[in-house]
């Protein structure tokens, strides 16, 4: 069995020892635009090889897949499913794990998104308004006087989402006016190399509740939950700061474990289900809209709100980061043999399986990150120690020197009957990452904590009271929202 993996953060380090495991033992080959030393020693220790160049250039990708002669190409990151690099892959006779274009969309235009949830009239849906320009949105902001997110049209690898909160009316003036400045930048900064898109600017109705992520995989007719997982974002301790690509993440739904005698839970076993079906839905209706078959990752990036209970935020069509690092660990069945049956539309047949465990993620990062990535990025990195338990994301081995390369440097894994005891163990784990030239790093001590698990808890259970509620009244979904030039209109 040979293997050819795209990508070379975190995530595919974890992909490539989730596979390493496999009974098949399999080759596994890389392709990447950086040479990452955890999949690096994978593909060593595997007998396989090691390709650079853009994991957006299907031809070399080809290529690298014909020279190894793999049974199968699995694509790590987003992008090369937005430029259509599954499609060529399997043109060329090789089997793809990876969302072909068209069905991509799903992640790649949030847009389009939104769009194919109100024409079905899938389950979690918000309010929202596109725009192509920042001009054309303009008089919407400055009659708006809501509460609202504002989000670049495309995913933009996380960044440019702001949650704006309008409920002063002596602020309104104030707000307005960030609203303003953030939705220039949207459409100026954050869209700007982005010309496969139509619209630039989406804004949502604001929502609140915890988030989570519902991560499947499919192979079209079949739709596979793995355990929800919470990302967290945040800079810094307590939430605070910019956010980030995710400090790191914890389990949250199926396998959420609190204390060992204790099973509250942020996000219910029922909600975590109710998740997946809407990820199932929406795979359904992108796959009835263009024609093509999904073949790969699908995943909800979810709130629990009190509108809606599980909301859809956004869609992704690959695995999240750090997000991964939670399932793949987890995970108890053969990745190869889930590969096969997503291949092969017989995913039904194949009975998968996670340990029964708690685990928690937790990021190290170069000072620097996330807002400035030049100051972060060139610096000699030494992990000294630390076994088992760490995931290479944005690290690059030269001449057998790694260094960083401006983002989350290592996410540390920790695992235990419970997430306190899992938190502790990654936190342990971060202690071993080191910069060699003195630049400082930090993370997020928190993540798993006892005192971050209740707030988590406490949120959850409270949008759950309300949501439940209107459930019981026949509510659910239903709400009234002031669009202008109309006035206050009930959606639902």
């Amino acid at each position: 069995m040979k293997i050819l993996l795209v990508g070379g953060a975190g995530r595919e380090h974890a992909i490539a020892l989730a596979l390493k495991r496999s009974s098949k033992e399999p080759r596994i080959s890389c392709f990447a635009d950086l040479v990452n030393p955890g999949i690096n020693k994978v593909v060593k220790e595997t007998g396989g090889e090691f390709f650079l160049g853009s994991i957006n250039d299907h031809g070399a990708i080809i290529r690298a897949a014909q020279k190894v002669g793999a049974d199968f190409v699995f694509i790590g990151p987003e992008e090369p499913n937005f430029h259509g690099v599954p499609d060529r892959i399997e043109e060329s006779g090789i089997k793809c794990i990876g969302a072909g274009r068209k069905v991509a969309e799903l992640e790649m235009s949030k847009a389009s998104m939104r769009d194919l949830q109100w024409k079905y009239k899938i389950p979690g849906r918000l309010w929202y308004k596109k725009f192509k320009t920042y001009e054309e949105a303009l008089p919407y902001i400055q009659e708006y006087a809501e509460s609202v997110a504002l989000k670049p049209a495309r995913q933009s690898g996380g960044k440019g989402v702001k949650v704006i909160e309008d409920f002063q009316v002596y602020l309104q003036e104030d707000k307005r006016k960030v609203k303003k400045e953030h939705a220039e930048m949207i459409v100026k900064e954050h869209m700007k190399d982005y010309d496969d898109i139509d619209y630039k600017l989406l804004i949502e109705e604001r929502v609140w509740g915890p988030e989570y992520t519902v991560q499947c995989f499919t192979d079209g007719r079949t739709v596979v939950p793995m355990p929800a997982v919470q990302d967290n974002k945040h800079a810094f301790d307590g939430d605070l700061g910019l956010e980030t690509g995710g400090m790191g993440s914890i389990s949250c739904g199926m396998n959420l474990k609190w204390g060992v005698d204790d099973d509250r839970a942020i996000i219910t076993e029922e909600e975590c289900r109710r998740s997946a079906d809407i990820v199932k839905l929406m795979i359904d209706a992108i796959q009835k809209d263009t024609g093509q078959r999904y073949h790969g990752i699908a995943a909800g990036q979810m709130m629990l709100t009190s509108v809606w209970g599980p909301t859809v935020i956004e869609m992704y069509s690959r695995l999240g980061d750090p997000e991964a690092g939670n399932v793949m660990t987890a995970l108890k069945t053969d990745l190869v043999e889930i590969c096969e049956g997503i291949i092969e539309e017989r995913l039904n047949t194949v009975k998968v399986e996670f340990e029964d465990m708690a685990v928690a993620v937790k990021a190290v990062c170069p000072e620097g990150y996330p807002d400035k990535r030049d100051l972060a990025k060139g610096h000699p990195v030494a992990l000294e120690g630390a076994g088992e338990g760490v995931l290479w994301a944005s690290a690059e081995e030269t001449g057998g020197v790694v260094r960083t390369g401006g983002s989350r440097v290592v996410e540390c894994v920790g695992t235990g009957d419970a997430l306190p005891e899992a938190s502790a163990k990654a936190e342990e784990l971060t202690k071993s990452v080191r910069l060699t030239d003195g630049w400082r790093t930090f993370h997020r001590k928190d993540i798993g904590s006892e005192k971050s698990l209740l707030r988590r808890v406490q949120l959850g259970s409270m949008a759950r009271d309300i949501y439940k509620y209107r459930e019981r009244k026949g509510l659910l979904g239903k709400r009234m929202i002031w669009v202008p030039g109309k006035g206050l209109v009930e959606v639902g």
